[in-house]
């Protein structure tokens, strides 16, 4: 059977959940048609002019980037872009583009994006540097329903896909209470004592989970459902809690000086272009780490307790806050902190790919995505 687009895409999705990605990140499918075939694979940190040409050099390749091609709000897709230029040169020869970005950095099972720096470094008690709560895939619809009609209208939303939880259906939480209400002219009130009266009836608050997918069904459901003229009903958005995040803070097997610790960064990523910021002699011992641009996590940094930071990507004067407040840096550079990366990640893709039947070869770009010497 050939193998799509789209295929890929759903194995990508099911590796590294979009749902794990922040919310202003842009993933997935960029460039392309989930029906185009797909031969090869190709990962790249990168999406450039050199490695669409590197893909085109063969039919039917996808190219699976870490750095979205398409990030920032576009108004025009045109060459006057080199996100634009480089978007229209895929669709010109036919080579999809999909990105896997923040949602490969909180990867889990050691391909995330800031592992290689913790192997590199033997860090223990190794977790997560920042957690947070998401909105997650279901609402909760919340609504005030007469005694006598309480099991009509549950029926009528769990049968429109509310009220389901793991191995569990028709699921509710109730409570009984009183509503008020005063009807108007023109109203046609279920209960009370008519037009211009207040009104105290018993009610009962149904409460039910459901897919946001189902939002529309189920409250349609509830409409039809319910006896009132004018049903009152909420849907909440829900958080989840994370399990994993961005970045990780670990501790060194031993306490070692600021300069040894960078050196032993820049010969195992490697990183050759690395600097550091701090006293050479300071002891570290507890080190937090970011893959990529990460000067937007040195409040976290200082929050775990870490004596150092390892990052890319890191500004002047957010430098010389961090050296204020305590913290020693090293910048090894964006493109070290992530392509050593890029191995595990192709390996899990191709296993992956491997458990789903799908047999086009994973393979690395020989592009190089840095031009810095």
């Amino acid at each position: 059977m050939r193998e799509t687009v789209g295929d890929w895409l759903a194995l990508l999705h099911e590796r590294y959940p979009p749902a794990e990605a922040m919310r202003w990140d842009a993933v997935g499918l960029q460039v392309g048609d989930p029906a185009w075939p797909v031969a090869r694979v190709l990962v790249s940190l990168d999406v450039t002019g050199a490695v669409v040409a590197e893909a085109a050099r063969e039919p039917d390749t996808l190219v699976v980037a870490h750095h979205p091609l398409l990030f920032r709000p576009l108004t025009a897709l045109t060459p006057a872009t080199a996100s634009g230029r480089t978007a229209l040169a895929a669709a010109r020869v036919g080579v999809a583009v999909a990105a896997a970005h923040t949602n490969l950095d909180v990867a889990r099972d050691g391909a995330g994006t800031s592992d290689p720096v913790v192997r590199a470094l033997g860090l223990r008690d190794v977790r997560p540097l920042t957690t947070e709560l998401r909105e997650a895939d279901e609402l909760k619809l919340v609504t005030f329903v007469p005694p006598e009609a309480l099991d009509r209208v549950l029926d009528a939303v769990t049968a429109a896909g509310a009220g389901r939880i793991g191995d569990y259906e028709r699921c509710s939480f109730r409570m009984r209470g009183t509503g008020t209400f005063r009807p108007l002219p023109g109203s046609d009130p279920y209960s009370g004592e008519g037009v211009g009266r207040d009104a105290a009836e018993e009610e009962w608050r149904l409460e039910v989970v459901l897919p946001r997918r189902r939002a529309g069904a189920v409250v349609a459901a509830l409409h039809a459902a319910h006896p009132y003229e004018q049903a009152a009903y909420d849907l909440h958005p829900l958080l989840a809690g994370a399990e994993v995040g961005l970045g990780r803070v670990g501790v060194l097997q031993e306490t070692t000086s600021l300069e040894a610790l960078a050196a032993i960064v820049r010969e195992r990523l490697p990183a050759p272009h690395l600097r550091y910021a701090g006293d050479p002699d300071r002891p570290v011992r507890t080190v937090a780490v970011v893959g990529g641009a990460g000067d937007g996590h040195l409040g976290d940094a200082l929050r775990a307790g870490a004596d150092v930071y390892v990052t890319g990507d890191l500004r002047h004067h957010v430098t010389l806050d961090a050296l204020e407040q305590g913290l020693a840096l090293i910048d090894a550079g964006h493109h070290a902190t992530e392509v050593a990366a890029l191995p595990a990640w192709i390996e899990r893709l191709s296993t992956a790919a491997d458990g789903r039947g799908l047999v086009a070869p994973v393979i690395a770009s020989t592009t190089p995505t840095t031009t810095w010497r």
